[in-house]
């Protein structure tokens, strides 16, 4: 190793050395994975660990645990959890098959192999779904309770009971060979979600948990809330096993309609693609106030193998890689070789590249490369199995590791000439490079010599012992990037494979390493050019979190010298566009058809309009692109607010959040009122104060003029509600119009009125983000609402710290006292006793429904209770 890469590696920052007690892992570029919801999962032999970073989260900071080798190292705090396996009910497959192909050795040890993770907002409470797959080929479905951060994980769906069901309907069936391998799985992918090209985003799951069978069979499932997975279709590619798929991504062909191309790896080296076509069909048989969509899938087996039968040589691993301004790659491993193939034609468009990049000459078709041994210990080899891999776009290079500790580059990996081909990165080639040319930026380190040594390095200073020699391997299990650039993460264990005395589990510890590796790092100006890409592009069909999507900025923001750097052309960034959301310029503005049919509401046709009125909301609150943006603005001018150096750059923090948080307020208020004027007829007396809340707000100072004049007709369209509920407690005497005009103004004031909780204190509504009675008493308000937070059941943005009411369904959940928590999850019950006596009317209980994230930074709740 070389001792200049050495000291560099000395003085790297290690953001995070985390320990963490448990069985060993398989040696995969799945093993640790982002979810869409931000959550690091790390996957081993008896549980999939689920780690959040802490920058960006203002909840329960003091509960995150910190590790880092030096004081110096400016450490990362985790929020920690799990799912742990479930050994007590395995599938029993000799009960239906005792055929030796269908035997499964992996029940004498049951192991997770394998962790699927969904798009955001496919559970009950808005977040991602995993899906885990074990040695003994059961295959089940978990969400989170009520704290995906540190909370509960239970299992609501068992997979492969539900297969054979699908694949055999009849129980004499079900103990046919050819059955019984098809319903075993070996491996799995969850696909992203597909941008239509529809605005707003409308809620409609597209995405595609795609099974591999033994049998040779693609089977495709659809998530569905509270029921069993759609099933989408099979589709037969092979006579052996399937033991990887992974999707490329999705292609425009037009409008609503896209194509995905499925790469699958077989037992005899095989590789073939499909074609997956997904496209959008109106719903035109219902009322609804937003366009309702179905979706129409087929497969489609391309003729053409990627790579043909390779006799015994099984694959390690299969990804894709997406490399913006090209075709995306696929990377497979055999022992000791690396194999990149790219479509020869690329496709028109893809999601992964802007209309506006241009697309630069770049190699198609197949290489080979060959490993190298990279000598970090004696037990170092090139035939380990690949662990792991990260694309860094700035030099145009693949980072990978193997299973020995050891790190590889690729150079020019997207954009080398057709002639040469991309190249191993070596210390030889780089010095012969450096001489020819001094312009090179960033290239010069990122070699497999100058990787592997920093990355010894960092072993030997996070595990803070003496005595480390080459005897101790670095078994490397998993290895991604973090930022895109220069700072990567990995798990390894520490072993020393010439000592054969036995190591129990107890024994085992995992080491989560985060630090930079190489000088591929990011400058302020490129630090502020990826962020204003980020908030000009991001869009809410990608279903990702805030909180990751923003995870490269917030690691670098963390440092309040960078911060101070970078300050006034940070504020920059974050104003608000010229023409902000909530006014009338707006291009997002929600245009909604009225419900005609409230004079003959029977309770079925009620229920199916509040079913239809909810997706609505969800889907022009959180459908925008550009609220999306707007959100992510106000997390980032919180963030710098936090870590401003003086009370001056503190006050531009705050006047930037402040115009943020009225563009917001009024984007939503705006779709509020619309949504309400559109289903007036079908108001009730328990509506009243909520509605009443809308029209004063838009009559509040600042509120643009067209907002205001929405809310003075939606004041005059309830006027007959009010004067009803008012005479069945109390006569109307006749008087002129102009006074019950001003009688229903009163009337509006009084709705507005709650009682202090503490005292019984009338307390009027002059704050909507607190309240306080006269005898002192000091009540916060729902972010959704505005009502007074007079009861312990809320939840808490993980983002701004903001509470909201529990919906009523999540309020029924633990009310339902069952001893299968997974029935709980899965119930479709109501209760809206939690709420206050004011706020339970239906347009409440739905609007509650509908919020799944943060109204004003888009992350997602948790519960407590």
């Amino acid at each position: 190793m070389s001792k200049a890469s050495q000291r560099e590696g000395s003085l790297y920052p290690i953001y995070t050395a985390l320990n963490i007690p448990t069985v060993t892992a398989l040696p995969s570029p799945k093993c640790i994975q982002w979810s869409p919801d931000g959550q690091l999962c790390f996957t081993t032999k008896n549980a999939a660990y689920l780690l959040t970073p802490d920058h960006g989260i203002n909840f329960d900071n003091d509960s995150v645990v910190r590790s880092t080798p030096s004081k110096d190292d400016p450490a990362l705090g985790w929020f920690k959890t799990m799912i742990q396996t479930d050994k007590s009910t395995p599938m029993r497959w000799p009960d239906y098959s005792q055929v030796w192909g269908a035997v499964s050795l992996g029940s004498i040890d049951i192991a997770l192999i394998s962790v699927a993770i969904s798009p955001r907002g496919l559970s009950a409470h808005g977040g991602c779904i995993f899906a885990t797959l074990t040695s003994n080929m059961d295959l089940n479905l978990w969400t989170a309770t009520k704290n995906y951060l540190k909370g509960e994980w239970i299992k609501i769906f068992e997979i492969a009971p539900y297969l054979l069901n699908i694949i055999a309907p009849e129980d004499e069936d079900k103990t046919d060979p050819a059955v019984v391998l098809q319903a075993q799985i070996v491996c799995i992918e969850w696909t992203s979600q597909v941008d239509f090209g529809i605005t707003p985003t409308p809620c409609l799951d597209a995405s595609l948990l795609i099974l591999g069978s033994r049998a040779g069979y693609l089977t495709f499932l659809r998530y569905r809330k509270g029921e069993e997975p759609e099933y989408v279709g099979t589709l037969s590619v092979a006579e052996v096993w399937i033991t990887h798929v992974a999707l490329a991504g999705w292609n425009i062909v037009e409008p609503g309609h896209y194509e995905g191309q499925l790469a699958y790896g077989t037992s005899d080296g095989t590789v073939g693609l499909v074609k997956i076509t997904q496209k959008l069909r109106l719903v035109d048989d219902r009322f609804s106030f937003v366009p309702r969509y179905t979706i129409e899938t087929t497969f489609e087996q391309e003729d053409e193998l990627v790579y043909g039968p390779q006799g015994n040589k099984g694959m390690t691993s299969m990804r894709w890689v997406l490399v913006p301004g090209r075709s995306p790659i696929l990377v497979s491993s055999t022992p000791g070789l690396i194999k990149l193939w790219s479509a020869p034609s690329p496709p028109s468009s893809s999601t992964s590249t802007s209309a506006s990049e241009q697309r630069k000459p770049h190699w198609t078709s197949q290489r080979t490369l060959r490993l190298q041994t990279q000598r970090t210990s004696l037990d170092s080899s090139a035939f380990h199995p690949l662990s792991g891999l990260a694309y860094l776009p700035n030099s145009d290079t693949l980072v990978l590791s193997l299973w020995d500790g050891s790190f590889h580059a690729i150079r020019e990996f997207g954009f080398a000439s057709l002639e040469k081909g991309p190249t191993w990165g070596s210390r030889k080639d780089t010095e012969a490079t450096t001489e020819a040319t001094d312009d090179e930026i960033n290239a010069p380190k990122l070699t497999c010599e100058g990787l592997s040594a920093v990355a010894r390095t960092m072993f030997e200073r996070s595990e803070k012992e003496s005595g480390i020699s080459k005897l101790d391997m670095v078994r490397v299990a998993g290895m991604m990037g973090y930022d895109g650039a220069g700072v990567m993460t990995w798990v390894y264990e520490s072993t020393r494979p010439s000592d054969f005395s036995y190591k129990h589990d107890a024994k085992h510890n995992e080491m989560l390493v985060v630090a930079r590796v190489c000088e591929e790092a990011i400058s302020d100006d490129q630090l502020l050019s990826n962020l204003s890409t980020l908030l000009n592009t991001a869009k809410t069909s990608s279903a990702i979190s805030p909180l990751n999507l923003l995870r490269p900025t917030l690691l670098h923001l963390r440092n309040p010298v960078l911060v101070q750097r970078v300050h006034t052309r940070l504020l920059e960034l974050l104003r608000p566009p010229s023409n902000p959301l909530g006014s009338g310029s707006d291009s997002s503005n929600p245009v909604l058809p009225t419900f005609e049919g409230a004079d003959e509401l029977t309770f079925t046709l009620m229920e199916e309009m509040r079913e239809e009125f909810k997706i609505a909301l969800r889907t022009h609150l959180f459908g925008w692109d550009e609220l999306l943006r707007l959100r992510m603005r106000l997390s980032l001018a919180d963030f710098a607010w936090k870590l401003a150096a003086n009370e001056t750059n503190q006050t531009e923090c705050g006047v930037v959040a402040q115009a943020l948080l009225s563009s917001i307020s009024q984007k939503v208020l705006r779709t509020l009122i619309r949504h309400v004027t559109a289903v007036v007829g079908a108001l009730t007396a328990a509506d009243l104060p909520f509605v009443s809340r809308l029209v004063v707000q838009s009559m509040l100072a600042g509120s643009p003029a067209d907002i205001m004049e929405e809310g003075r007709k939606l004041s005059l369209l309830v006027r007959p509600l009010i004067r009803a509920s008012k005479s069945s407690t109390t006569e109307i005497t006749g008087e002129g119009e102009q006074a019950q005009i001003e009688a229903s103004d009163k009337d509006i004031v009084k709705l507005l009125l709650e009682s202090c909780p503490a005292c019984g204190v009338v307390v009027p509504l002059e704050d909507i983000t607190s309240a306080r009675c006269r005898g002192g008493h000091a009540w916060a308000r729902c972010s959704v609402t505005t009502f007074i937070l007079c009861t312990p059941w809320v939840r808490t943005c993980v983002g701004c710290s903001r509470k909201a009411f529990l919906p009523p369904s999540a309020m029924a959940q633990r009310n339902k006292k069952v001893e299968d928590d997974a029935e709980a999850a899965n119930t479709n019950l109501k209760s809206n006793d939690h709420l206050p006596a004011i706020a339970r009317g239906w347009v409440v209980e739905e609007l509650l429904e509908a919020v799944q994230r943060c109204l004003f930074c888009g992350n997602a709740f948790v519960g407590i209770l």
